[in-house]
């Protein structure tokens, strides 16, 4: 049986171990180019001995900001900036995926350019609010795509996954979890269309096999992950049939062969439907187990008895970049300070201590 610090092929993508860093929103990028700045490069090559690193959510397109302070893959400025990082994460001897993230309904004017505005299936707002740089505000109500706005969504991410690959990314992981546009999509409670996109469960799965298949296309199946949450409620998702749901959606993207399904486990019980999303995918399977404790080592016993290829971990990589050398001798680990999550300097975010100096 593997154990977490085998080596594994990725759909011919070699990764040193079975240990993945969990995308995570920090808000550090360029306030007006939304690039990743020289903090960032140096946040993810500190991480570099994951087996694989999937970015905090990058906006494929302007209008797919969700928070302040995030990076995107739209521009020319931008694709050079996320060289920079892919490079120095390179040079560690890591691998790192892009995670394309349209935050869709979730959002605020406020934090977008010009006439912008928060889009999503249907007019249908999420309770809750954003943080935006005047303060936090409520969520307001999205614009309902039309069905050719919907189709050019679609590209928008074929789009963003070409520049990942010219930025030096190994790959893009498509972001469906998590109450963002894709998820929007998927919910009956977000999702009141109905034509094509909108009503049966068919209908429902549609966009996101449609971002699939052309994120595949234009970079390759091989290079393409899907990360989904099922039965998650944040950010306002009220799902139905989720069983029925994610069994649908994965039919239908089976034959694209796409290199990884990425589950996030919203709670213990959900256990079995994790199971059986693994005997039904056929390549690499990552979860984000749902622990009491990040460190358990119930997490790491997942690889050796089968029920998923690598492991996701979260908020114990911001606070320890050597996170694979410290869960090999389980500890010490260092104390996260949440105070410095979202925004700031580089304080809480590139001056945690490795138990060894990284050269």
């Amino acid at each position: 049986m593997p154990t977490a610090f085998d080596s594994v092929d990725l759909a011919g993508t070699r990764l040193a171990n079975r240990i993945a860093m969990a995308p995570m929103t920090r808000s550090r990028a360029d306030a007006e180019l939304r690039t990743p700045t020289a903090t960032v490069a140096e946040y993810y090559a500190q991480r570099a001995s994951a087996g694989l690193i999937i970015t905090e959510g990058v906006q494929p397109v302007a209008e797919g900001q969700g928070y302040p302070f995030t990076p995107g893959l739209h521009s020319r400025e931008q694709i050079a900036a996320w060289r920079r990082v892919t490079d120095a994460v390179h040079e560690r001897g890591g691998r790192i995926f892009a995670q394309l993230m349209h935050s869709g309904r979730i959002g605020h004017p406020d934090l977008l350019d010009g006439d912008l505005h928060p889009v999503g299936p249907s007019a249908v707002a999420a309770a809750g609010q954003v943080f935006t740089p005047e303060g936090p505000k409520d969520f307001v109500t999205p614009r309902a795509l039309t069905g050719d706005q919907v189709h050019e969504a679609v590209a928008g991410f074929a789009n963003a996954a070409r520049n990942a690959v010219e930025a030096g990314f190994d790959g893009v992981e498509i972001h469906g979890a998590n109450g963002y546009l894709v998820q929007q999509f998927l919910a009956s409670g977000s999702n009141h269309r109905t034509d094509e996109w909108g009503g049966s469960v068919e209908n429902r799965v549609r966009f996101a096999v449609e971002v699939v298949k052309a994120v595949a296309a234009e970079i390759g199946p091989e290079r393409t992950g899907l990360r989904i949450s099922p039965a998650n409620t944040y950010n306002d998702i009220s799902e139905t049939d989720t069983e029925e749901l994610y069994t649908t959606l994965l039919t239908a993207i089976e034959p694209v062969g796409i290199a990884y399904l990425h589950v996030l486990e919203t709670a213990p019980e959900r256990r079995p439907l994790v199971l059986d999303l693994r005997k039904r995918f056929a390549g690499t399977f990552i979860l984000n187990p749902a622990t009491e404790e990040e460190t358990d080592a119930a997490s790491l016993a997942l690889i050796e008895d089968g029920t998923t290829d690598l492991v996701a971990f979260g908020r114990l990589f911001i606070a320890n970049p050597d996170l694979p050398a410290r869960l090999r001798t389980d500890g010490p680990y260092n104390e996260l300070d949440a105070t410095t999550m979202y925004g700031g300097d580089e304080r809480g975010y590139i001056d945690y201590p490795a138990l060894e100096p990284v050269s």
